[in-house]
């Protein structure tokens, strides 16, 4: 398995609006897309940043690309960004698990 860490740095005053687009549209379209959500954090202190984790079923590029053309996901972006763009800043890091400690199980959750 390949995991994603991502971390958005959202535009002044849109935080609200992303996790919102998270909550009601893009988990559910990760899921969809051989993503699943592992994990949701703003770091302590931050009030402006949102981090995740994915696990990648198959390839990551794929994955994405396949994401990136579902019309749900125009869609749900467009609508939520109506009012200006959410992000200012997408960090992403691919890891592989190591033989250290076991990777915690997460079980699939739809965005509905």
């Amino acid at each position: 398995m390949t995991y994603e860490l991502r971390t958005y740095t959202a535009n002044p005053g849109k935080m609200d609006a992303l996790v919102e687009r998270f909550r009601s549209s893009t988990i559910g379209l990760f899921t969809e897309h051989n993503m699943r959500s592992l994990g949701y954090w703003t770091p302590v202190g931050s009030d402006d940043v949102l981090v995740y984790l994915l696990e990648h079923d198959g390839d990551p590029k794929a994955n994405w690309t396949a994401f990136g053309a579902d019309p749900r996901w125009s869609e749900a972006k467009a609508a939520s960004e109506a009012d200006g763009v959410l992000t200012a800043r997408i960090d992403s890091v691919l890891l592989e698990a190591t033989d250290l400690y076991p990777v915690a199980q997460a079980r699939w959750v739809s965005g509905d």
